[in-house]
């Protein structure tokens, strides 16, 4: 039985990977739909999102297979646990990759100030950075990588700060582009929530292996 066990773990293991890699070249394509205003792209990832939608149900009727086949406790129990709420955190980071891609269409106009494109590009990078590091932490089983995810998630929330703060100024300046400006802020508030949603899955890899729950400040 136990080997039966680890077996269907090394399997659900894989295809938590696979998910996650189809996440992550999501995001990225999702950025460079808005930085460059290509559609191709927007498509691409709203496909994308069809096949990681899907993937994520398998994921999940496999975990509950295992919990009702072979009962995992202690080690395999905590990341069966894991991965269903991992699961969930990898499909919502592809809904939120759709979100962003969906931005093109007020992006990559003159009327753009300069510093909000550097902080959002700032931004997005420390995001898709946050969301690498847990996907690495995962694969590794590496708390210590998993709280550099923790400890990066308040240099997202700063940029995300400070891109609300320029674009109440340049709506004051510019009250005729108030609808672009709310648009870029949609851009910004759904990269802040890649970041928690990367947090997420630091957090629960750390319950994993060390059988803590770290959440609202406890561990």
């Amino acid at each position: 039985m136990k080997i039966h066990l680890q077996r269907e773990i090394e399997q659900l293991k894989k295809n938590v990977f696979h998910v996650s890699s189809l996440v992550e070249q999501s995001l990225k394509l999702a950025l460079r739909a808005v930085h460059e205003s290509d559609s191709v792209l927007a498509t691409q990832v709203r496909e994308r999102d069809r096949e990681i939608d899907a993937l994520e149900v398998n994921v999940e009727e496999e975990c509950l297979k295992i919990l009702a086949l072979h009962q995992p406790v202690a080690v395999d129990l905590r990341f069966v646990i894991a991965v269903l709420k991992m699961n969930n955190d990898l499909e919502r980071i592809g809904d939120l990759a759709v979100n962003i891609a969906s931005g093109r269409h007020c992006m990559g106009g003159e009327s753009m100030p300069p510093a909000f494109t550097e902080t959002m590009h700032a931004m997005g990078d420390k995001a898709q950075a946050m969301l690498r590091g847990a996907l690495e932490s995962l694969i590794a089983m590496d708390t210590a990588k998993a709280r550099q995810v923790l400890a990066a998630d308040d240099a997202v929330d700063s940029h995300y700060r400070e891109l609300c703060e320029m674009l109440r100024g340049e709506m004051t300046r510019r009250p005729g582009e108030a609808q672009k400006m709310i648009c870029w802020l949609l851009v910004a508030k759904n990269l802040e929530r890649v970041a928690d949603q990367a947090t997420n899955i630091a957090e629960d890899t750390i319950y994993t292996v060390e059988g803590t729950i770290i959440r609202h400040g406890r561990g």
